[in-house]
């Protein structure tokens, strides 16, 4: 943050970089709701996730996570939830003027360019989002719009809603692969924190969900020895491909649940699966493989050519701590102590690194690809909850004060600076 504002060097983002956000302090209808669910979570929420029976543990995370989005949400009043997927560069109008989608395939990668039509046809290129999306994003969207949730306050909720499973995602991974303690450990942690601010009403949000549940799917399979459960967990993940070109990069996340689960035979099955989503959008007209160098080429001729690589290579890190919360930097610091020196067993702390650490080999691929310089405390969210899974790690002393950290955060960045999401 000192560095931009202190030289003067401009690095093409908004005011406030590493973050997408400008100085804006206020206070609003959610304030105080934020406030209060904040301080119940940092009295209670680490000893009840220690002592709820599983599935109420798994309610209470669903429903925490749903009160602590929407307050922090609605700071900003109706419009937190209602107004951001509306605006020009979200999927939302987009969805709603596609009639047509199969057609909408069959000439996604010539609308991706920013002169890929003549200027005088309405609507020739897509919109920002939609254009650095695979099109299973904008047909999430789609789909909302043709069951009549189409609107920015209803897609909104609904956003949020899906949102709020990652955590649970997470936490049942965990359990399956034989690491309870862990989940309950880092329960609090992947409920309360700031990534709440950018998993309210942002699609990345709903990647991150699919995403978790698809490795959630990997994990039973594996315990289970289940076919059904591997196509499953195939589909979910090929589906988190065709939302984000940077999502191929779960498959370091699936080899890491499939190394702690000691069993491959689900592999092929969830390959399989997967395959079958990716290539049925092929047979309809989007190849994957096609879009990605003309996006790329997009990229690099607007923002990505104004962003420097010197800043963002290191402000990347930056916005994506923002998003995990500054307790990030102690879970990680844990992953290299000895197991016997942590205070949960060696099932727990073994399932913990080999997670954590996948998820640390994807942050360094995406960050180095230089495919997102600027944003990635939006665009890394699927990445997000796995980090913090590292928190359950962190010594008994640390943990209430820890979570008391995380929620101050939130309400600093969001109290002071508007985001866009």
């Amino acid at each position: 943050m000192a560095v931009p504002e202190l030289t003067g060097w401009d690095v093409h983002v908004r005011s406030f970089p590493p973050l997408h956000a400008e100085w804006d302090p206020r206070i609003g209808p959610g304030t105080l709701p934020a406030v209060l669910l904040g301080g119940l979570g940092v009295w209670l929420s680490v000893g009840l996730a220690e002592r709820l029976p599983w599935r109420s543990l798994l309610l209470a995370a669903f429903a925490g996570g749903v009160a602590w989005m929407f307050s922090l949400a609605l700071v900003d009043g109706e419009k937190g939830i209602g107004t951001i997927l509306d605006t020009e560069y979200e999927y939302l109008p987009t969805a709603r003027a596609t009639d047509d989608f199969p057609a909408a395939l069959r000439g996604w990668v010539s609308r991706i360019p920013y002169d890929g039509l003549p200027d005088d046809i309405v609507g020739a290129n897509w919109p920002v989002h939609v254009a650095g999306h695979p099109p299973g994003a904008l047909h999430f969207f789609v789909l909302l719009d043709r069951v009549g949730l189409g609107g920015g306050l209803q897609a909104g909720i609904v956003v949020t809603l899906v949102a709020a499973t990652t955590a649970v995602a997470v936490l049942v991974t965990l359990r399956l692969l034989g690491a309870e303690l862990a989940a309950r450990r880092a329960a609090p942690f992947l409920v309360l924190g700031p990534a709440a601010i950018w998993q309210a009403v942002s699609g990345d949000a709903v990647f991150a969900a699919i995403a978790a549940w698809g490795l959630a799917a990997l994990a039973a399979a594996a315990v289970r020895r289940s076919t059904l459960q591997a196509l499953v967990a195939g589909l979910l993940l090929g589906y988190a491909v065709m939302l984000s070109y940077g999502l191929p990069l779960l498959g370091l996340l699936a080899v890491a649940v499939l190394v702690v689960a000691r069993e491959w035979r689900p592999l092929p099955w969830a390959v399989l699966g997967a395959l079958a989503v990716v290539l049925g959008y092929a047979s309809l007209g989007f190849a994957w493989w096609e879009a990605l160098p003309v996006l790329r080429d997009r990229y690099w001729d607007g923002v990505a050519s104004a962003r420097p690589a010197s800043y963002w290579m290191w402000g990347n890190l930056a916005a994506l701590v923002f998003s995990t919360g500054p307790l990030l930097g102690a879970g990680l610091a844990t992953l290299g102590r000895r197991a016997g020196d942590l205070e949960i067993g060696p099932d727990a702390v073994r399932a913990t690194k080999w997670l954590v650490g996948a998820t640390v080999a994807m942050v360094v691929a995406a960050d180095l690809s230089q495919m997102s310089k600027a944003e990635v405390e939006r665009i890394w969210l699927p990445f997000v909850p796995w980090l913090l899974v590292s928190c359950a790690l962190l010594p008994e002393r640390w943990r209430r004060v820890g979570l008391a950290l995380q929620v101050v955060t939130a309400l600093v960045v969001q109290h002071l600076l508007f985001t866009g999401w």
